[in-house]
């Protein structure tokens, strides 16, 4: 599924006046996103505000979410919470929605499971999934490190199919050396979007790619064909601006930049608050808008 598949948007989540989802701006970013590269989308994850959607929200956003998409590129939906039980509950719920693809399942928070932990409850949830997994390991988020060799042990069940990985290159070059090649790696983190293609992950699941995508597509271009100081180039480039996008609590820096660029993607809900005037300011001189 994933193979020829490098760049992927985790999407925001649009909201009107009245912090109701707005579908009509969703779809006009939808249809952006598609033009400037992005070649899968994961809905419903940190960057779509998930913590502050109920979950009929977040039904209702996934099915009208595979409708705009119309099985154009894959659909990865966010459905892992710190409950085993109430986790496979929801994606039981998902697996009834026609164009999801996979589930992205986060590694549990607050509660800090051990490795032992982390492993059942990944292997609890993909033995009764009707979806194939993507592991979601975030530690800056969860609070806990899904160690490498975790991560390499989970990739062996036939039912999870990849991970999106927010931690160090090193632990990223472990888990491409060690896994099999229909095993999907991806890199959470912007910055590392040339990096991790270099040295053999999948690509990445990207925020940048809001304002950035015709960039980062133009970079991964020009590293297939050989032209490694163009790919260079842009990843430097791009790097400041990748930072600048979290440089206030995410999703903020994003909607606040495609608010500016004419999107109408609305605020965030509470407790992230919307950027103020000096901090747009700030953020939109890092961009280059």
């Amino acid at each position: 599924m994933f193979e020829k598949i490098d760049l992927m948007t985790a999407i925001i989540t649009p909201f009107d006046e009245h912090e109701q989802i707005d579908y009509e701006a969703l779809k006009k970013l939808t249809e952006y996103l598609l033009s400037t590269g992005s070649q899968g989308f994961v809905i419903g994850g940190t960057t779509g505000e998930t913590p502050t959607l109920s979950d009929d929200e977040k039904i209702e956003l996934y099915q009208k979410f595979a409708q705009i998409v119309h099985g154009r590129v894959p659909i990865v939906a966010g459905a892992g919470s710190n409950n085993t039980a109430q986790t496979m509950k929801f994606i039981d719920q998902i697996a009834q929605i026609s164009g999801i693809d996979l589930v992205l399942v986060v590694v549990p928070y607050y509660n800090k499971p051990n490795q032992r932990g982390m492993i059942a409850h990944f292997e609890t949830i993909a033995q009764n999934s009707a979806l194939p997994i993507m592991i979601y390991n975030i530690p800056g988020r969860t609070g806990v490190l899904m160690e490498k060799e975790t991560v390499v042990k989970l990739a062996k069940n036939p039912n999870i199919l990849g991970i999106k990985q927010c931690n160090t290159l090193e632990d990223l070059e472990y888990i491409v050396e060690h896994t099999d090649d229909n095993f999907a790696v991806y890199s959470g983190e912007d910055t590392q979007a040339l990096f991790a293609k270099v040295i053999g992950a999948n690509g990445v699941i990207s925020v940048a790619s809001h304002i950035y995508g015709n960039e980062m597509t133009e970079m991964y271009r020009a590293l297939e064909e050989g032209h490694y100081q163009i790919a260079g180039n842009i990843q430097r480039q791009l790097t400041p601006k990748m930072n600048a996008l979290f440089m206030y609590p995410s999703p903020s820096p994003v909607k606040a930049a495609l608010n500016y660029l004419g999107f109408d993607v609305g605020g965030c809900r509470l407790p992230i608050l919307p950027l103020n005037k000096i901090e747009q300011e700030k953020l939109y001189k890092i961009l280059d808008l």
